[in-house]
């Protein structure tokens, strides 16, 4: 049983021929190279290269990247952190900018999470580094979830992150037969039959 499902015709047709997963997110911050000091040193990520600026003066800026037509990309860097996604981020100078980050409640509110082994310590880590944290850390012990503790903190402009960890696993993977990807495993695929218990 498992997920031969995904195999029939039907499951064949849905979504992307040859996806393979998420390869990067891309998010603008108002100075980009101190956006990437924090993620470098800070959070620990590892900055790999980077582009720019750019701009157009016809309609390719509003044509491809549904931007004001005038808006200049004066930087883009690409990051890489541990075993997740990449970054991708922009600062742009641009007439209609909006300069307030949005909140999770707005549409298109989004937040970054990162995964760690010993939670105390990271969020010690952050205090020390003078990171502002959003309220206290919470552990779920009931639904899907259990077994996860997490803290929002804010970047130095605002944007919102999260710290996450469940080295027990998440009470889920008990009867799951997919499981979510996970950093500290990134080799792990989807199951096929249900799990016998937490990792």
């Amino acid at each position: 049983m498992g997920l031969q499902h995904q195999h029939s015709p039907a499951a064949a047709n849905r979504g992307l021929p040859g996806l393979r997963g998420t390869d990067h997110f891309g998010f603008t911050v108002p100075d980009i190279d101190a956006a990437v000091r924090f993620f470098v040193e800070v959070i620990g990520c590892t900055k790999v290269y980077e582009l720019g600026p750019f701009q157009a003066q016809d309609d390719w800026m509003a044509r491809q990247l549904r931007v004001d037509p005038r808006a200049v990309m004066k930087k883009l860097v690409f990051l890489r952190c541990g075993f997740g996604s990449n970054f991708e981020i922009f600062q742009y100078i641009a007439p209609d900018q909006r300069t307030v980050p949005p909140r999770n409640s707005d549409i298109g509110g989004h937040h970054l999470a990162f995964y760690v082994d010993d939670f105390d310590a990271a969020v010690r880590h952050l205090e020390q580094h003078g990171v502002e944290i959003c309220g206290v850390p919470v552990t779920r012990d009931t639904g899907p979830s259990a077994g996860q503790t997490w803290v929002y903190f804010l970047t130095p402009w605002g944007m919102q992150c999260e710290l996450v960890s469940f080295p027990g696993g998440k009470a889920y993977e008990r009867t799951s037969a997919v499981r979510l990807w996970h950093p500290a495993d990134p080799a792990a695929g989807e199951a096929t039959s249900p799990a016998a218990g937490p990792p």
